[in-house]
């Protein structure tokens, strides 16, 4: 029947806090347990689950079927038979009257409304039998429904009552001391203490401890991850170990409540197949009534004509539909992946593209300096155009790294990052800059110590006469906290950036970057699944070449020297060409790239930018997760639309049966009730199991 709804959609109780006793992190991190599906409720038996009063109808009106048939064999009058039907109906069809009142009320065609006429219809010829079993059927169909959607909302709801409600803040560093505080008190900035086995409520950073910490529940990684200080963790994580964690984000700001607003999202949002689900069960239900008035009009035959009727069943489509988003939503989040709309998990079921940010998406995000290099001398006196004075001596390389860290004091990018790092780690004195100016893709300026300072793109015809562009070396050591390009372990993707004082070049800064373990193989797997590769970055060609041969990615593959505009471009002539696009990326400067696509994926070890404009959120850093993502959008498609093809194949099969007289009012009932249970049970599959991460 339709899917309603639950009354109360998230969970009352309050769940164990962090300061709680510990809780032996096997049965923490066990989904069966008070975090798993269904919450606290995961363990109760299913007839448990069942409302009293269905369990109560289903019996009245089974027992009072048992009677009418009993007493029609044993010659009882039909006033006594009906008088019980009544009674039994009454009870019985009592929720099926008030859904088809409010369908009419409405003005929609249901299968409620449908199912109730058969039964009155059959009441009406004294078939009391056909009617109570019609109704025992619809109640036992009406059951099985309600147990089916309860476990695709129980996966979400394990989601949303799983963080603590309180934290223990650390009010005394020196002695430790702490104060259990409501969790929406908490601030960024404050101090919390973790227990082994406790529940992070936060996103932070850690402060001081060790530990293993689970973060299976935010990323899908099953393998603990160990952290130390200066190691972030997000809220939803399980720790093994004693943590002191400083507060970075706190509530819907953090990692687990971007999730749980996703869901809660997703669960009042109706994706276009849920619409065109219920259009198809309308169409089923008038048709069902045509077939029934052309029986009954040609054969006469009251009881086929019940049948029609009967048979007829769209629940698995009209309950299936929306019980199989619910549940794919559920597994994806499993997965380290959080939809924020059923419709985009629609998008993304049908993507044959994905384009993929090198940046940050299939490399780490986080590139360290591997060589600083001056720029070759400047214009001499004697050949100076007349412009003016020389420029002067050439920048030296603690200059030049120095005034580029001033430029990027604020900026986002893993490339301004790395140089701030590495003038840190060399413990350079840094000018404070002002001024700056940021541009996506192209670099940042800003004006140090009297001087335009700008950091960005190679910029070849912008150089000077005279001007040798600096040629980066990748085995120069310029002090600790490089790499050795030789090194094995190095990393394989290089970026080149100039530096300019007043449009002067000063020189170029070499940085490089590992590529995502498990990068390559994710490249494969989508490919191997028929998608369309593609990777784009604003590196040069010869860079790219490189990254895209460790990627298994041929030449025509990969897009070099972009701009965020021209990444944004490429998309949209991928759609323009018949395209379903999926992009992916983790910066400020995928963000135009991640609107224009059909689906934008977005990592959530990005930029804010990025996860806001993204529809499809990676919550860790996995390649892997984004695959799985993919294989559970398309294996919901597959089932909805199995549902739709199953649900259409019988229907029309059992109402030509029907009208024939091959199927009574009750084998009718039974064809309608199995057909609709296999199809919800088949949207079910999707639901997480217990014990299982994906």
């Amino acid at each position: 029947m339709t899917a309603h709804p639950p009354s109360h959609p998230y969970p009352t109780t309050q769940p164990p806090s962090a300061s709680t006793p510990a809780l032996p992190v096997d049965e923490s991190d066990d989904p069966s347990g008070p975090g798993g599906p269904g919450g606290a409720g995961s363990g109760e038996r299913i007839i448990d689950r069942i409302e009293r009063a269905d369990i109560a109808r289903i019996a009245v009106v089974g027992l009072a079927a048992l009677g009418a048939w009993a007493a029609s064999a044993a010659g009882a009058s039909g006033w006594a038979v009906g008088s019980v039907g009544v009674v039994a109906l009454v009870v019985g069809c009592w929720p099926i009257l008030v859904e088809a009142v409010g369908d009419l009320r409405e003005r929609r065609m249901s299968m409620e409304l449908s199912m109730l006429l058969a039964i009155v219809a059959a009441a009406a010829i004294g078939e009391w039998v056909t009617a109570l079993a019609v109704t025992v059927f619809a109640l036992c169909a009406e059951v099985l429904e309600d147990l089916s959607m309860d476990r695709g909302r129980d996966a979400l709801t394990d989601l949303m009552s799983f963080l603590p409600q309180t934290a223990r803040v650390v009010t005394d560093p020196e002695t430790a001391e702490t104060t259990e505080a409501p969790l929406d008190e908490v601030r960024p900035g404050q101090v919390i203490a973790l227990s082994p086995g406790g529940r992070v409520p936060v996103d932070g950073l850690v402060r001081a401890g060790r530990a293993d910490v689970d973060q299976s529940r935010i990323t899908g990684e099953s393998l603990p991850v160990q952290v130390g200080p200066g190691d972030r963790v997000p809220a939803g994580s399980i720790t093994r170990g004693a943590l002191e964690l400083e507060v970075e984000r706190v509530g819907e700001d953090s990692s687990y409540g971007r999730i749980v607003a996703a869901v809660r999202h997703a669960q009042s949002s109706r994706a276009p197949v849920q619409r065109l689900a219920d259009r198809l069960a309308a169409r089923i239900v008038y048709l069902a009534l045509t077939a029934a008035l052309v029986t009954f009009l040609a054969t006469r035959d009251v009881r086929a004509t019940i049948s029609v009727i009967i048979v007829a069943g769209a629940c698995g489509v009209a309950a299936g539909t929306p019980l199989a988003v619910l549940a794919a939503i559920a597994r994806a989040a499993r997965c380290g992946a959080f939809v924020k709309d059923g419709t985009h998990l629609e998008q993304l079921s049908a993507v044959d593209t994905v384009v993929l940010d090198k940046t940050g998406t299939l490399t780490v995000g986080a590139p360290r300096v591997v060589s600083v290099s001056a720029a070759g001398p400047a214009e001499e006196p004697g050949e100076s155009s007349g412009e003016g004075p020389a420029e002067g001596p050439p920048a030296g390389e603690v200059e030049i790294l120095a005034l580029a860290a001033a430029a990027e004091w604020n900026s986002e990018h893993p490339i301004g990052r790395a140089i701030r790092t590495e003038a840190a780690v060399r413990d350079l004195t840094v000018p404070v800059p002002n001024d700056v100016a940021y541009s996506p893709g192209a670099g940042v300026s800003a004006l140090v110590d009297g001087r335009r300072i700008t950091v960005g793109r190679r910029q070849d015809q912008t150089r000077r006469p005279g001007q040798e562009a600096p040629t980066p070396d990748a085995s120069a050591t310029i002090g600790p906290g490089t790499s050795d390009a030789s090194d094995p372990e190095a990393p394989s993707a290089t970026s080149v950036v100039e530096v300019r004082a007043d449009d002067r070049l000063l020189g170029t800064i070499t940085v490089a970057d590992r590529l995502r373990q498990g990068a390559a193989t994710a490249v494969r797997d989508l490919g191997e699944m028929g998608l369309e590769v593609l990777m784009l970055t604003g590196d040069s060609a010869a860079s790219a070449s490189r990254v895209a041969r460790a990627l298994g990615l041929a030449e025509d593959q990969v897009r070099a020297g972009l701009l965020p505009t021209d990444k944004e471009e490429v998309v949209r002539s991928l759609r323009q060409a018949g395209k379903c696009v999926a992009m992916v990326g983790d910066g400020v400067n995928d963000a135009p790239a991640l609107s224009a696509a059909d689906v934008g994926i977005a990592m959530g070890t990005g930029t804010d930018v990025a996860r806001e404009a993204g529809d499809v959120v990676l919550v860790g850093s996995d390649p892997a997760d984004l695959v799985e993502t993919v294989r559970v959008a398309r294996r919901a498609r597959g089932i909805i639309m199995v549902n739709f093809v199953g649900t259409v194949v019988v229907d029309v099969a059992g109402m030509i049966a029907a009208g024939l007289g091959v199927l009574g009012p009750v084998a009718a009932a039974l064809v309608h009730v199995v057909s609709e249970s296999a199809f919800i049970l088949n949207s079910a599959r999707l639901v997480p199991r217990p014990g299982r991460r994906r």
